[in-house]
């Protein structure tokens, strides 16, 4: 059977409707534009010539957003993945938890690993790769030992508190790059959640299942009441791709059932990937229907958190 073709023909564009540019909304204009930073200005000046284009915009809106809560007496927490600690940064943190710029700190399980180690030993992230053939991995005898002994010792008061005052109260010679031992030394919430069979801890034989999931079943009680205490606050993630954004959401949808009201805070994703659970249940769900706002800045830790740190300063925190 012989069909018939569709014949086409160009269109013309003799006819167009058009408008001034002067009258149209344009997302982009000069006023957003980067200034040219001058030799030998300060960091404060640098920061002032960034574009206010997206991320640098948004960068610049979670530095007011922080600035804010911290001078209005509003909740700031950090939720962190070990990645945080092993490029360094460590240092930072304690610092803004002693100035009082972060309230509380949330951990996945790995970096209490990270933590004390590099209290203990002043080195962590062993080289998997050369010893995991071997079944070498993950057997420190001081890191199984001690931390496991900790946990079980101090489970009634959570896992983050129990190790973070056994750093505090040693003499290891490095303490002072312990962001647990600072969350006991300053009085403010630092807690660990924990996956069980996901961390080098869990295959050592002092290795106490009861004792760790009672103590990170507090923790997570008392992360819940952080997460109550977040309104016109900031919660930052960072480096945690799946265990604290699941947390978090959990946290907050058992706040806001009790009658919390959590609904105008700001929320921020620091990673080098924006995976599928922060975007989600850090930076979307959590700030629909409110007044609050998500945002996410992408990087790497070793240059944003120190980048954040230095912009947080400026703004006097």
């Amino acid at each position: 059977m012989k069909t018939s073709r569709k014949k086409f023909k160009p269109v013309s564009s003799r006819g167009l409707k058009t408008y001034s540019i002067r009258d149209r909304l344009s997302k982009v204009s000069v006023g957003d534009f980067a200034g040219v930073p001058r030799k030998g200005g300060g960091f404060k000046d640098f920061l002032d010539t960034l574009p206010g284009i997206l991320a640098a915009r948004d960068f610049k809106e979670v530095v007011a957003a922080v600035r804010g809560a911290h001078e209005n007496g509003k909740t700031v927490a950090l939720g962190m993945g070990a990645h945080v600690i092993k490029v360094g940064v460590g240092p930072l943190i304690i610092d803004l938890i002693e100035r009082g710029v972060i309230d509380a700190v949330a951990m996945n399980g790995a970096c209490v690993v990270h933590d004390f180690e590099t209290a203990f030993a002043g080195c962590t992230s062993e080289d998997v790769d050369s010893v995991l053939t071997s079944g070498a991995f993950g057997m420190a005898e001081e890191t199984g030992r001690m931390l496991n002994q900790a946990i079980k010792k101090g489970a009634v008061s959570g896992l983050g508190r129990a190790v973070g005052e056994m750093i505090e109260r040693s003499r290891f010679p490095y303490k002072d790059k312990s962001i647990l031992a600072a969350g006991a030394r300053c009085g403010i919430p630092v807690t660990v959640h924990v996956a069980l069979g996901t961390d080098i801890l869990h295959i050592h034989p002092q290795m106490d299942a009861g004792a760790t999931g009672e103590a990170s079943m507090r923790d997570f009680r008392l992360f819940s009441s952080v997460v109550a205490a977040l309104e016109r606050g900031v919660y930052l993630n960072v480096g945690s791709a799946v265990i604290l954004p699941e947390v978090f959401l959990k946290a907050l949808t058992l706040v806001r059932n009790l009658g919390h009201r959590v609904e105008n805070f700001s929320t921020v994703n620091m990673d080098f990937i924006q995976g599928y659970r922060p975007l989600t249940n850090v930076v979307r769900r959590p700030t629909e229907g409110g007044t609050g706002k998500g945002y996410r800045l992408t990087g790497h830790h070793e240059i944003m958190v120190p980048l954040l740190y230095a912009a947080l300063i400026e703004a006097g925190c």
